[in-house]
Order: C-alpha cells, then structure tokens, then sequence
C-alpha cells in the first residue's frame, strides 16, 4: 500500500499500522477504557442526516471562516497533539507546513517535539498553543511568554486532563516517551526498520518546552497518563485560568469543554472561544460526544464565543453537519495523524487535499456555496421526536 493509494482516514490509518512498531500506532489509534466514547464520537455522526437543497448556484465555493480573529482557508484545523517526532522524524515541522501550504491554523502542544520558535519561522499562518497547567509555576510562565514572543495567535488551556484516563493499550504495549523497549514490544520495533532507523538517524528526540524544567518524556522515561496525573497541577480551578487569560491578553480558549455551565463560565473569564472536546475519547469513557453536545452549547454561547468542535471527524460530511449545527469550525488529531505516519508532510498534504475536495463537493452536494449558508435547516436527527 502505498501513499497515491490512500483515499480516505481508513486508508491512512491501514498505511500507519504498516509503518509504525504497534505501541506506537496504539498510542495514536488508542483511548481510555474500553474505547466507547473513542467509537460514539464517530458514530454521532451517523445519527443525523444531511437534506441537501438544489438549483441554487454552486459552481463556486467559499469554505473560509473565521476564528479566533484569523480568517483560515478551510473550516477545519489541525489539532495540537503530543511527541509528533514519535510518528514520523518530521513531526510538527511536516505538519506546520502542511497546514500552511491549506491556510489553516496549527495547533502546538506543550508536549510538542518541536518548539514554537521553530515552528514560527516555518509557518506564517494562525497558530495556537495548547496550554497544559503544570506545577511547576515557572514551567508555565515560561511556555506563556516562549508563545506570546513567537507571536501565536491564541492559547488553548486544555481542562479535561486533571488525571490521565485510563489508556490500557498504553498499558499493555510499555508505551512510553521516549520509546523504551521491553520484550512484548521489541519484535515490533525490530519488524519496522525504517522507522528505527530515521528515529535514530535523526536529531535527539526532546520536549523542548519541558527540557529546562522537567526530567519526565526527555531524560526520564514516562507514559502519558503519568504524565498528567503526576506533572499537571489538580488543584487547576477558574481562578487559575482567569488568571492565565489575562497573563497572555490575547485570544483565550477552553479546550475540554463538555457542558453549557462551564462554557457559560468560560465567557464570564474572558475566553473568546471554547474546544468542545472529550480529548479524543481517551480520558472518560462514557462521556457524551462533542457532537451531542455541540447544539445545545451553541444556542448558549454561540452569539459570544467561537465555538470549535473536535472528535471524531474522519469525513468532510462530519464537518458539514458540525457546522450545521452552529460550530464555527471543526478540528482533529487523529484527521492528520495517521497520514503524518504513513509519509509525513507529503502525507499530512494529502490528508488536507483530499479533505478539502471532500468539503467541496459536498458542499455543492448540499446547495451551500458558502460555510455560513449551513444551517440546521440542514439536517435531519433520526431519533429526535
């Protein structure tokens, strides 16, 4: 299988497995628990359908929008994700330029392989920097002003990983970061020798937002889920992201929220945008899906806040309906991860590419020439009453 034989999420996913050692593929492909909410977020998807309108002028389409004051060229975005080196040698460099080449926005994790310095001088495009609130009150002043002086575009405070979800493919393979061999996973690193060999030909894998500050994911082995529940401060309260609202004065967003309270609240602290996230499916299991939730938050906060909604997207039909239902954009991992492993940039290129003319066609499918034509005259819920 090779990269020209990809068409949609599955192919890249199949082309990953082939290319990654499978712990880890299964840190990608993974969630928590028995992975409910990883397949609810998909499948919330399926329980609406599209009612397209016809004979009203689709020859040209505009798939702009706007958020967080930046105008992006396609209403989907790529979202910030941790350790990308692991997956290809590439890693935020090969995304960073893709989502540039698209006019889309890139989000930078803290766990990122690459540091914003870097990936300013790569992409001239919007950028974000998703936030994690550790202890270590120093670690988290220095990330704020590394992001602020690179001149990024909106800081995203991640709130749904006050401990680490329960990720028993983690468990089972010994993930880790940096990779650590043990006996179960060690055929599987030795079975995929490309991968091995630009991971050590390549410059020394680190975390270079934490190198300075913490010993765990650079020069001490740890997992993700360790990570979170020992690093990340669980006192984290509104008072704490208030505060750090207005440390960075510029865009702020929640990313993590799942309820018309809190997104209520993120409005009363200044945000200017919410994340309706359950971060993949890989923290609660038997959370309610960002889908489900995405009308009712909207109708609350919708005219005050940018609201994104992110999980489960594999199809430019699952934006459309997410941006029926009043999101003004979309954003996914897993949507570009799986091409950043199976060939890098041109990989990530190809994912976006074939996004992009999915949205295209479908938005003339549906009678809608531009993303603010959509709305819920759109859609259809097959069990709503």
């Amino acid at each position: 299988m090779r990269l020209s034989d990809c068409y949609n999420f599955h192919d890249f996913r199949k082309l990953a497995a082939r290319r990654l050692p499978y712990p880890i593929f299964d840190y990608i492909d993974g969630a928590a628990d028995d992975e409910k909410t990883y397949r609810r977020n998909t499948e919330a998807y399926d329980d609406v359908d599209l009612v397209p309108r016809v004979l009203r002028g689709v020859e040209n389409i505009d798939l702009t929008t706007t958020i967080f004051g930046k105008k992006i060229n396609m209403p989907v975005y790529c979202a910030p994700t941790a350790v990308q080196r692991l997956f290809h040698y590439e890693g935020e460099r090969a995304v960073a330029k893709a989502a540039d080449k698209y006019g889309t926005m890139f989000g930078v994790s803290s766990l990122s392989t690459v540091s914003v310095e870097e990936i300013a001088e790569i992409s001239s495009g919007p950028k974000m920097f998703q936030f994690y609130f550790h202890k270590d009150r120093g670690l988290n002043s220095s990330m704020i002003q590394r992001a602020k002086s690179a001149n990024f575009d909106v800081l995203a405070l991640t709130v749904d990983t006050i401990t680490g979800g329960n990720r028993e493919r983690d468990l089972r393979s010994g993930f880790s970061i940096p990779p650590k061999l043990n006996m179960s996973s060690m055929l599987s690193f030795i079975s995929k020798p490309q991968w091995g060999i630009n991971y050590i030909t390549s410059p020394k894998f680190d975390l270079p937002h934490l190198k300075d500050y913490v010993r765990e994911g650079t020069s001490a082995v740890t997992s993700i889920g360790s990570y979170f529940t020992n690093m990340l401060d669980q006192s984290m309260s509104w008072k704490d992201a208030e505060k750090l609202c207005s440390m960075w004065g510029g865009h702020f967003a929640l990313k993590g929220v799942m309820s018309v309270e809190d997104a209520k609240k993120a409005i009363d602290i200044g945000c200017t945008g919410i994340i309706v996230s359950n971060h993949g499916g890989r923290q609660l299991d038997g959370s309610r899906t960002p889908f489900d939730q995405l009308a009712e938050i909207v109708d609350a906060v919708g005219d005050k806040l940018d609201v994104v909604c992110e999980g489960g997207i594999q199809r430019g039909t699952h934006i459309i309906k997410a941006l029926s239902n009043g999101a003004k954009a979309c954003s996914g991992g897993r949507l570009y991860l799986y091409a950043l492993a199976a060939s890098g940039q041109n990989g990530v290129e190809r994912a976006l590419s074939l996004l992009k003319e999915e949205l295209e066609r479908n938005m003339k499918l549906m009678g809608c020439s531009s993303v603010n034509m959509l709305s819920r005259n759109n859609l259809k819920f097959r069990n709503k009453i």
